[in-house]
């Protein structure tokens, strides 16, 4: 396609935005409102999952060490644990460091302080993956000198499987906000179309290809996707940098922690306007489509 060519067909769907300005207003109104609808729970989706992943590297299996074992076996214990298939990490952790922690989660008026200690040596493990956990518990439990391990049994299964529904329900979610904007857009050009269906027949029967009848009307498509994107991404930037400011202080020394403002909010902005475009694009490109059979 020659650059002339094109220019022109710019100029062409320029013009057709302003003609027809109360469809450009009510499409652009349309593709704002489910941007922007989008924009959001995309913000909550991507900080639920944030926070879904912070949970999940958090869990870990508490392992206790049998009152049996002597330095020399709790040393090959920790070896046989770390060599384990699905473990990341083992940290050991004395009795006495044991319950100096639970001291300090008590106070010192904990009867237990002046007596003698009555608590285990601990391994702390972590699987390579947060659902490897049962299977890495299990093969803990089958090694010599374990007294017992916890892992919050049958609550951390319960817990993936919400996490992980949440994240399916979300993704579908949004994936239906995305059709009903392509579904506005669509209606809207085909609006345009069938007003100017007389055009597109006389220019068909002159010699005038498809592409050279259908580029103008999907370029007002992108036109109108971009139109349609400026709002939500100020307003999305906007109300995440007020949530920041009030949850982070708050979320400060917590198990999880939103997403940083910088470069989140780009990102997002930067998916707001390729939405915007694509569904223009695709909302034009599928409404033209039928009125070119002449």
């Amino acid at each position: 396609m020659k650059i002339r060519t094109f220019g022109r067909h710019i100029k062409e769907s320029l013009k057709s935005l302003g003609r027809n300005g109360w469809m450009t207003f009510a499409s652009v109104s349309a593709v704002t409102v489910t941007l922007l609808l989008v924009g959001v729970f995309v913000m909550i989706m991507m900080n639920l999952n944030k926070v879904a992943d912070d949970l999940e590297n958090d869990v870990e299996i508490k392992v206790f060490v049998s009152l049996e074992a002597e330095e020399e076996q709790i040393t090959e214990l920790e070896e046989e644990i770390s060599g384990l298939s699905g473990v990341e990490s083992a940290d050991f952790s004395t009795k006495e460091e044991e319950l100096t922690d639970l001291v300090l989660d008590f106070g010192e008026e904990l009867s237990l302080f002046e007596q003698s200690n009555p608590l285990f040596d601990v391994f702390y493990v972590k699987a390579t993956e947060p659902q490897q956990t049962e299977a890495v518990a299990n093969d803990i439990a089958a090694l010599e000198y374990i007294e017992d391990v916890e892992y919050g049994e049958g609550k951390i299964e319960k817990l993936f499987n919400f996490l992980n529904a949440g994240r399916n329900v979300g993704l579908v979610l949004i994936l239906a906000l995305l059709f009903t904007a392509m579904f506005l857009i669509s209606n809207t050009i085909r609006i345009t179309i069938v007003a100017r269906r007389t055009e597109i027949e006389i220019m068909k029967l002159v010699g005038a290809t498809n592409w050279f009848v259908r580029v103008p009307f999907i370029l007002e498509g992108m036109w109108l996707g971009i139109l349609g994107s400026i709002i939500p991404i100020g307003l999305v930037v906007l109300l995440y940098q007020k949530v920041t400011e009030f949850a982070q202080p708050r979320l400060s020394g917590e198990l999880f922690q939103l997403l940083e403002f910088s470069p989140f909010v780009y990102q997002v902005s930067a998916l707001i306007l390729a939405m915007g475009v694509f569904i223009g694009i695709w909302g034009s490109f599928m409404s033209i489509r039928k009125f070119l059979r002449v």
